[in-house]
C-alpha cells in the first residue's frame, strides 16, 4: 500500500523555502481530472523547512533497528496539499514514518488507524454537526476532538473537501523537544509509555479542539513533514470501536511500523501483512 514511486514524486516536487513558520503560502487552484468541481485554493508545493535542533534523544536510539532510520536529516519538506487527497485508507500506511511538528517538539509517526466514508466507526457517520465538521474539511487539515472529555485526540483528514474522513495518530517517537515533551505529559521519562496512546500525542503536541481546521501542509503552528517510509510494516483491527459493525470492527485497518516499541496496546493483535 506504500507507493515508492508516489514518494519520490513528492520528494521531486519543486520546493519554496519558508521564510519564517507565519510566511504567506502561493495558492494555486488544485483541480482532480476526474472532477467537474475545482478545488478550493490550496498550495500544491512541497515547502523545504529546517527542524529545530533535531538531536537524538534516548528513547530515539532505544527504537529497534529495521523500522524507522533515527537520523532525520535537518532540511525536510512539508507535505503539500495533494498528498492528503486520497482515501483514508491509503492515507493511513503513508503517513508512517512522517514528522508531525509544533514548535521545538519533533514526533515520528509510528501508529495509525483509517477511518472511512460510510465507515460505522467514523465520526462521519453522524453527518456534519458542530463536532464533526472539521472532518468533512479538505484533506491535510487536523480534526481534534476531546475523548470522554479528557484526551485530545488529533486525526489528519483525508480525501476531498465533503467526504468524511481521516486518519488517527495512535502512536508516535521521540525526535526533539523532548524535556516539552515531559512537561506537557506530565510524565518524566524516555521510554514508550511517554508516547503510546493517541490522547498522549495531542497532550505532548499541546494541542486542543481549537487546533481542528488548522491546515497541516502550511508553515507554522503543527505540521506534517515528509519521512522515510518504514521497510516493514503491521496491520490490524482497530482499537475501542466495538460499537460499530463487525465488518468495521474486524477490518485491519490499524497500521504501525514494525520493529518498534513505541506503539501502542493491544500489540498482539498486530501483524505483518
Amino acid at each position: 500500500m506504500l507507493m515508492r514511486d508516489e514518494m519520490k514524486r513528492t520528494r521531486r516536487s519543486k520546493q519554496v523555502t519558508a521564510k519564517s513558520s507565519k510566511s504567506p503560502i502561493p495558492a494555486n487552484r488544485i483541480r482532480d481530472e476526474d472532477d467537474d468541481e475545482a478545488w478550493p485554493s490550496q498550495p500544491s508545493e512541497s515547502l523545504a523547512v529546517t527542524v529545530v535542533n533535531p538531536k537524538k534523544s534516548k528513547s530515539q536510539l532505544q527504537t529497534k533497528p529495521g523500522s524507522i532510520p533515527d537520523n532525520p536529516p535537518e532540511e525536510m519538506t512539508i507535505l503539500p496539499f495533494t498528498f492528503f487527497q486520497i482515501d483514508a485508507l491509503d492515507l493511513a500506511p503513508r503517513l508512517l514514518g512522517k514528522f508531525l511538528r509544533r514548535d521545538d517538539v519533533v514526533l515520528q509517526i509510528t501508529e495509525v488507524e483509517a477511518y472511512r466514508q460510510n465507515d460505522s466507526a467514523c465520526h462521519g457517520r453522524f453527518g456534519v454537526t458542530a463536532r464533526t465538521a472539521p472532518v468533512f474539511g479538505p484533506g491535510g487539515n487536523a480534526y481534534v476532538y476531546l475523548c470522554y472529555g479528557l484526551h485530545t485526540m488529533l486525526n489528519v483528514v483525508a480525501d476531498k473537501e465533503g467526504v468524511g474522513a481521516a486518519v488517527l495518530i495512535r502512536s508516535c517517537a521521540p525526535v526533539s523537544g523532548l524535556e516539552t515533551i515531559q512537561q506537557r505529559r506530565g510524565q518524566k521519562t524516555d521510554k514508550p509509555v511517554l508516547l503510546n496512546g493517541p490522547g498522549k500525542i495531542g497532550q505532548a503536541l499541546g494541542l486542543s479542539t481549537e487546533w481542528s481546521n488548522h491546515p497541516l501542509y502550511t508553515p507554522g503552528g503543527l505540521e506534517i513533514l515528509d519521512g522515510p517510509e518504514p521497510e516493514k510494516m503491521l496491520i490490524g483491527p482497530r482499537v475501542g470501536i466495538e460499537y460499530a459493525l463487525p465488518e468495521h470492527v474486524n477490518a485491519l485497518w490499524r497500521f504501525a511500523v514494525a520493529g518498534t516499541s513505541w506503539i501502542s496496546a493491544p500489540k498482539n493483535t498486530l501483524r505483518p501483512p
